[in-house]
């Protein structure tokens, strides 16, 4: 019995010493708490987001500059901000995490924001597109957009194509307003007009009396701003029944309402409906292609890979780029000052994070609705590269 107790206290002591010669920057994981709406109405961001970063550490293994990557995904089920807020804290008081990243939507990102600034940790913004929310910490690096970056070249396109007559609906929340201020402040400074200008509550679902209020307005064309999934699914579908398109009211609108998720539910009614954006599925480069293919071989083909997928893979991408740069250290101000002014390649092209905002600084996109062998894609007919945060 005496002999071992005498082996358990060597132990004991040679573990001891082992973690003592051992620092444990060298020993302990790197932990990403990752929060995410994995249930509820935006369950597909979730979704999205989640598989393209596991598709980043599938491909690139979870070492980096030899420290182990764990992430630890939290569900805050939509727009709540008081579960986005209760689960930050869970992650860097419980779980003690290095990073906090997701965000599907501007309100969990509002409210974590704080939280990051007062823990000194880097947060990697992969979805939530408010302008405001960078300046909420010094901390958030965005890797997604922001509204005004691929709403004001499409109110641009739209005056240089002659139209000069535009109402706007959108959803009331900080994406919307958003885009409604940065539709109208493009488009009227090229001499053009609002006619018109609603806000819907975020949840609805009925479009038939917003619908009739364009329609009165008599309007070249509509913009539209709504949360990809059942509420644009509505609206095109009132927009049709209604007959907007047969009085030649064209419909403009940005990447999320024609997202390459929604297409096939969208089908024939989406065709020729332009939207700018940061990503389309039917990207034609060679890394797109081959990220195309690697998603369909780890989820199959029934869900398309779409820009919020895009965006986990590049927020991991960044997250292993920063702690390349700095030889594993996870501390904030190190990931931060790593990633300002990183740039790499994407499967939407060349990314860089603007080192003054923190803003991802990337190409915007002109697409139109299009059938290719006997299915719709957001096919790419115009660019601008290099676009920041401010759309200019």
């Amino acid at each position: 019995m005496n002999k071992l107790l005498h082996r358990l206290a060597a132990t004991m002591a040679a573990l001891s010493l082992a973690t003592a010669m051992h620092p444990a920057s060298a020993e302990e994981a790197v932990k990403i708490g990752v929060i995410l709406p994995m249930t509820g109405p935006y369950a597909d961001y979730g979704e999205e987001i989640g598989n393209g970063l596991r598709l980043y550490m599938k491909q690139n293994g979870d070492m980096v500059a030899g420290r182990k990557i764990a992430v630890i995904i939290r569900d805050d089920t939509g727009i709540a901000p008081e579960v986005s807020k209760r689960l930050a804290q869970e992650l860097l008081t419980q779980d003690k995490v290095d990073i906090l990243a997701g965000f599907g939507l501007t309100p969990g990102a509002l409210a974590v924001a704080p939280l990051a600034t007062q823990a000194r940790k880097l947060m990697v913004i992969m979805n939530a597109a408010t302008s405001v929310i960078t300046s909420k910490s010094p901390y958030i690096v965005r890797l997604s957009h922001t509204t005004p970056q691929i709403v004001m070249p499409l109110a641009n396109y739209a005056a240089r194509q002659g139209i000069k007559r535009v109402y706007t609906l959108v959803a009331d929340y900080g994406p919307g307003i958003d885009s409604e201020m940065a539709f109208k402040k493009a488009f009227e400074a090229s001499g053009n007009q609002l006619v018109g200008s609603v806000r819907v509550p975020v949840t609805n679902l009925d479009f038939a009396s917003y619908i009739q209020r364009i329609k009165d307005a008599s309007p070249e064309a509509v913009f539209v701003f709504l949360p990809p999934g059942s509420a644009t699914i509505a609206f095109l579908k009132a927009y049709k029944e209604r007959g907007l398109d047969k009085a030649g009211i064209a419909l403009l609108a940005t990447v999320a309402f024609a997202d390459d998720n929604l297409m096939d539910a969208l089908g024939s009614s989406v065709l020729g409906v332009v939207t700018t954006g940061n990503y389309s599925v039917a990207h034609d480069s060679p890394m797109n292609k081959a990220y195309v293919q690697a998603y369909a071989d780890a989820y199959g083909t029934k869900m398309r890979p779409n820009y919020m997928s895009v965006i986990g893979y590049d927020g991991m991408a960044a997250i292993y780029a920063a702690l390349r740069k700095t030889d594993g250290d996870a501390s904030g101000d190190k990931l931060l000052a790593a990633m300002k002014g990183l740039q790499f390649e994407s499967p939407r092209g060349t990314v860089m994070i603007d080192p003054e905002t923190r803003e991802v600084i990337q190409t915007v996109y002109f697409r139109r609705a299009e059938e290719r062998n006997g299915k719709v894609y957001n096919i790419e007919f115009d660019q601008i590269r290099d676009v920041k945060a401010s759309g200019m």
